[in-house]
């Protein structure tokens, strides 16, 4: 049974202070007579209270009247009553917090009566009897909305003689009623309140005596008198309104102690069963009821089930801390909080923030393990099972399993995955995962920018939480998993601090063996998890954080490679989700290398995979009509058979196209066969052309290679001349890098005019005398930068200056210098595959990039012709059809010394 059930203590102390607060005000300051003027302290302030000479208190003859429903204040006892009605918000407003006496403290609480919402509606039924109150605390609150929260402390009955005015609140004429007259030892009245007193003292001394509000209820139990016990020990039972307010209705002594003792009775048959069905203690024999300390005062449990439950759990968290074989500086933490656990009460705000630390210290995984799969020939069949091509990944997983056989406590490396969208950075880490049998997590740092979300927050903080690094830990159970940071590159940083700089303790393997999460507190070995972290580019990657990682490029897929990828994951997945079988749709090699070429050109293949969902629906709504129409044909033969018949026989010389709408009645032939009519049907006109000779017919056009997170991609560079003052005008919105680039290419021409015979439109040396050159990036609304675009913007100004047209093959990269050297750039794979996708057969590019087209695949090396430029004399020489014209040899003079 629930502890407020049977008792209620933190009332029982508000009583005893209401009781020795009135003995007070009632108590003369002669302790020989009665008379006398006693002063009662109210809010810091001493004022006379109205009192007669022989009866204690005595209340005015007229009072404001304040309206609950909420519970019975009786004579003795204290009770915080709400106010939020109109009537009596008035009333605490113009009687209690303006006035000045203490006269104006007094008012009449009438119970079981509700205050109407709004002063314009009329009062209920007032109930007869009600409690003269003094109102010693108001407390004023603005949330949820306006109110005010009163402690009453009830002073005598009274009887309702007449309602004199209803607003702004209620004020009536009151009699004052509990003019009792002294009990006398004899008598039946006597009698009765003798066996009343004995069942309070029983009722107490069923208690545990050593709780101080016990005792003191005790004390005042003999010095109480005898005529006031009912009032005081109704409030402190458990007892509904009701009975309160009949105990409140009895006027007579007699009929008071009669209503009072059935619910004392009532409470001490309830303690005695509840010491009947409790379990013995060796230690506590006497014990009936745990005492809490909580925010005010004490609360008083008698549910020994609960407290036996909490102390179950509490000795299952001890088991579950020492069963969790932690480290010896956590194991102590550990214990240290459960300790203060223990003494703490359940209503403390900190006690469920304790409980919690512990529970997730407890579901750490602190020696869990799994063990690691180290059979490499099962590792390799698996990764290529899974992924096609990305040889560098694979071999990096095959070497670490390799030195794990040889070593077992290796600390797992930190990889870096860097490449554009698509190509399968995070699906190659969840391979790995299944690779070394191990549990996969993978946390999104994209947008990230609190450092809190890595190492969490300290517990002094509401809400406090531990970071992702802990939490995927939790949610895997062991401490060995593969934990993939996807998007690294993508951090932000804010007024909270920056992750990314959080990380660096993360991803160092000479201290993350330490690493201390704000809300843990505690070391946690960090060193057995293999972390791969996920990047488009290095570029907005802190240079700290990066030289922790061990990186490795994901470039682009070749178009052989997409073909290969498509025909092994991509067609068969897009059938299972469509619900499709290779019985009933097919695409040849052909349709794929169109859908390549034509739909999409990308570095990865998350765009192919779309179009062939596009194809797979397409081709489901022609099944679902096959079918539709097929159960259409189970019709019994009438008389339209034989036209039926015929409209069949016209439709078998048919051919199959997905989009004509005269075969849209006809079931279709099974398998359906996507060529590039079924294509562009289905998908459109193709989104791409073969543009690169068209938009070569005209001098001053030249094809750049540019490198994006994206991928590689080629670039047009478009020049023009026109008269003018000699001005350079650079559009396309490029960088400060770029222009520098321009500057640098026009000034070498100009110095180097005459070698190459390049002049202005009227045929003089310097080809920008009277004329105003226009270069321009085409896509004008990206933003374009870096230095690998100077060989380009040369060769356009050179075909612009000579009128020669530039090969149509041809796209080249390279940083230029002003003596005309070419330095070498960086993403050269990537800029190389891209001209492969665009159909050019010739790559410029610097001399010092020999060594990385050992990354480019054979087959694409083989289909291209690759120029190794060490000046810009080899570039020109290479983007004209017969050459450049070179510079022109001095003639050798014999000496004649």
């Amino acid at each position: 049974r629930s502890c407020r059930s049977l008792f209620s203590f933190a009332s029982a102390d508000r009583t005893i202070r209401a009781v020795q607060g009135a003995e007070t005000a009632a108590r003369p300051p002669d302790t020989g007579a009665r008379s006398g003027t006693p002063r009662l302290s109210l809010l810091g302030v001493d004022k006379p209270p109205v009192m007669s000479s022989n009866s204690g208190i005595r209340i005015p003859s007229r009072m404001p009247l304040l309206l609950t429903h909420e519970g019975v204040l009786l004579p003795g006892s204290t009770m915080r009553i709400s106010v939020d009605t109109s009537r009596n918000m008035q009333l605490v407003k113009s009687r209690l917090l303006k006035g000045t006496s203490l006269k104006s403290t007094i008012i009449g609480v009438i119970p079981n009566t509700r205050d109407p919402e709004h002063d314009t509606e009329d009062l209920p039924a007032l109930h007869r009897i009600g409690t003269a109150g003094l109102a010693v605390q108001v407390v004023g609150s603005n949330w949820p909305k306006p109110h005010y929260t009163l402690l009453i402390t009830g002073l005598c009955r009274f009887r309702l003689i007449q309602l004199l005015k209803e607003r702004p609140f209620p004020l009536a004429e009151v009699q004052q009623l509990d003019q009792m007259e002294q009990l006398s030892a004899d008598g039946h009245l006597g009698e009765l309140s003798q066996h009343f007193y004995q069942a309070a003292v029983q009722l107490v001394d069923m208690l545990d005596m050593s709780v101080p509000v016990v005792a003191k209820l005790r004390r005042l139990l003999d010095s109480l008198p005898r005529e006031t016990l009912p009032d005081v020990l109704a409030a402190m039972i458990r007892t509904s309104n009701k009975e309160k307010l009949q105990v409140l209705d009895a006027l007579g002594l007699e009929e008071r102690f009669k209503k009072t003792l059935p619910l004392l009775t009532r409470q001490i048959e309830g303690l005695k069963l509840l010491q009947k069905t409790r379990k013995p203690r060796p230690d506590d024999d006497k014990r009936v009821l745990s005492v809490r300390p909580v925010r005010r005062g004490l609360q008083f449990s008698l549910d020994e089930e609960e407290e036996e439950e909490d102390s179950d759990d509490t000795a299952l968290l001890e088991r579950k801390i020492r069963a969790a074989n932690m480290p010896e500086p956590a194991l102590r933490v550990c214990l240290k909080e459960l300790k203060r656990l223990k003494k703490m009460p359940q209503s403390m705000p900190e006690y469920a923030l304790t409980r919690n630390y512990l529970e997730l210290m407890v579901e750490l995984p602190w020696s869990k393990s799994t063990t690691d799969c180290l059979d490499i020939r099962a590792a390799r069949v698996l990764l290529d099972s899974d992924h096609y091509a990305m040889e560098k990944l694979k071999k990096r997983v095959l070497e670490y399993l390799a030195v794990r056989q040889l070593k077992n406590n290796l600390k797992g490396p930190i990889l870096c995955f860097v490449g554009p969208p698509g190509v399968g950075k995070t699906s190659v880490g969840r391979s790995i995962a299944k690779t070394l049998g191990r549990e996969f997590h993978r946390i999104a740092l994209g947008g990230v920018c609190d450092q809190s979300d890595i190492r969490g927050h300290r517990r002094t903080y509401v809400g406090s939480m531990p970071g992702r690094i802990l939490n995927g830990l939790k949610s895997v159970g062991v401490n060995n998993p593969v934990f993939l940071l996807d998007e690294v590159d993508k951090l932000g940083k804010s007024l909270q601090g920056d992750p990314a700089a959080a990380l660096l303790e993360v991803l160092d393997p000479e201290q993350n063996h330490s690493f201390t999460d704000h809300y843990l507190n505690v070391a946690f070995d960090l060193s057995q998890v293999l972390f791969i972290a996920t990047a488009n580019t290095t570029a907005t990657i802190p240079p700290a954080l990066l030289d922790r990682m061990e990186v490795l490029q994901v470039p682009g897929y070749t178009q052989e490679e997409k073909v290969e990828i498509a025909h092994r994951h991509l067609i068969p997945h897009q059938l299972e989700q469509h619900g499709l079988t290779p019985q009933q749709v097919q695409i040849p090699q052909e349709s794929t290398v169109d859908i390549i070429s034509r739909y999409t050109r990308e570095a990865g293949v998350r765009s192919l995979e779309r179009k062939y969902g596009a194809i797979c629906r397409a081709v489901a709504v022609k099944v679902a009509e096959g079918h539709k129409v097929a159960k259409a044909e189970h019709v019994p033969p009438g008389p339209d058979a034989a036209g039926q018949e015929k409209v069949e026989a016209e439709g078998e010389g048919r051919e199959d196209s997905l989009g004509g709408s005269a075969d849209l009645a006809l079931p279709p032939e099974m398998p359906i066969v996507i060529d590039r009519h079924a294509l562009k049907d289905i998908l459109g006109p193709p989104l791409f052309e073969m543009e690169v000779s068209e938009r070569l017919t005209l001098p001053g056009v030249a094809i750049g290679l540019a490198w994006t997170p994206l991928g590689g991609e080629i670039m047009f560079v478009e020049a023009s001349r026109m008269e003018g003052d000699g001005q350079l005008t650079l559009t396309g919105q490029l960088g400060d890098v770029m222009k520098e680039s321009a500057h640098l290419a026009i000034s070498w021409l100009r110095s180097n005019a005459k070698t190459y015979n390049l002049t202005n439109a009227a045929g003089s040396p310097d080809p920008l005398e009277g004329t105003d050159i226009h270069l321009h990036f085409p896509a004008g609304a990206v933003t374009k930068d870096g230095p690998s675009a100077g060989v380009t913007m040369v060769t356009c100004l050179a075909s612009l200056f000579s009128g020669r047209l530039v090969r149509s093959d041809v796209a080249m990269t390279g940083e230029i210098t002003l003596r005309g050297l070419v330095l070498p750039v960086g993403g050269i794979k990537d800029k190389v595959l891209a001209a492969h996708r665009a159909g050019l057969k010739r790559i410029i590019i610097p001399k010092r990039n020999e060594k990385d087209l050992e990354e480019i695949p054979a087959p694409v090396r083989a289909e291209l012709d690759f120029v190794l430029a060490a000046c810009l004399d080899d570039v020109l020489n290479a983007a004209f059809d017969a050459g450049f014209p070179a510079p022109r040899a001095l003639p050798r003079l014999a000496s004649k010394l």
